[in-house]
């Protein structure tokens, strides 16, 4: 089987929680997935740049990324924050190797937006590297930063990057570990399963709005490119890698159209 596990920043923020789930994930490698993780880090990155006296802004959510702030995205998520993830998995006996998008052009990208500097958006996603370092037993762990043919660097949101790299990767399954339970609709209640039309209509009602409603178009996408199946679950639950992948009812299953009464 193979699996992308995309960890939201809050849930490597914290010592416990990444070596918890770095347990987790080794885990499920030692039981012969084949798995990659895609980590964010907007958590720490808004840290850093706030003790060097640097204002953190945002148009629709997404972080303007000035020249000093790619500098600091290079220094946070491709830095601290992937190689602290990398050490927290080698501790917990997997084989982990921190790269980035832009490591042999796994993730391109280009610009999404003017107004947001160098904010990109993925446009292809190469596996060759995945299969590669996955067929030797080795554990991709990949920042959210990735590249472009004439050697610019972008920043990119996680979900998007997950979304890309699994549905490259030919990925069974996609797990967003967040720091909610799951899809809530508008009575707050947890929705157990939905599909692309459903997600459609949560943010056409404004029910899914800011990072969730992010979630749910990265996880549309993947669906739409082949991934079968997109869990989005709590990352604080106990041995969530594991009841998530089982088949447990935790979360949120997002599933293709045809699947639905399969």
């Amino acid at each position: 089987m193979k699996v992308l596990v995309k960890l939201g920043g809050s849930l490597v923020d914290a010592p416990e929680s990444c070596d918890r789930l770095a347990g987790e994930l080794a885990a499920a490698a030692r039981d012969g997935i084949s798995l990659v993780v895609v980590h964010g880090g907007g958590k720490q990155m808004t840290r850093f740049l706030a003790e060097r006296g640097i204002e953190s802004r945002f148009i629709n959510g997404l972080r303007v990324t000035t020249p000093e702030t790619i500098d600091a995205v290079l220094k946070v998520f491709a830095g601290s924050v992937n190689h602290e993830l990398v050490a927290a998995l080698i501790r917990a006996g997997a084989l982990a190797v921190g790269l980035t998008g832009i490591d042999a052009c796994l993730v391109e990208a280009e610009a999404l937006d003017p107004a947001l500097g160098a904010v990109g958006k993925p446009v292809r996603s190469n596996p060759e590297l995945l299969n590669l370092l996955c067929g030797r037993k080795y554990v991709p762990v990949i920042a959210c930063v990735a590249g472009d043919r004439r050697g610019r660097i972008y920043n990119v949101n996680a979900d998007q990057m997950a979304a890309a790299c699994a549905a490259s990767f030919g990925a069974d399954v996609l797990l967003f570990l967040t720091d909610v339970e799951g899809v809530m609709d508008s009575s707050k209640q947890i929705l157990a399963q939905l599909t692309s039309a459903e997600c459609e209509g949560l943010i056409a009602q404004g029910v899914a709005t800011g990072g969730m409603q992010a979630k749910l178009i990265a996880a549309s996408n993947a669906l739409e490119k082949g991934v079968r199946r997109v869990i989005i679950a709590p990352g604080a639950e106990m041995d969530i890698v594991r009841r998530a992948l089982a088949g447990e009812n935790v979360g949120t299953r997002l599933i293709q159209e045809s699947l639905r009464n399969a």
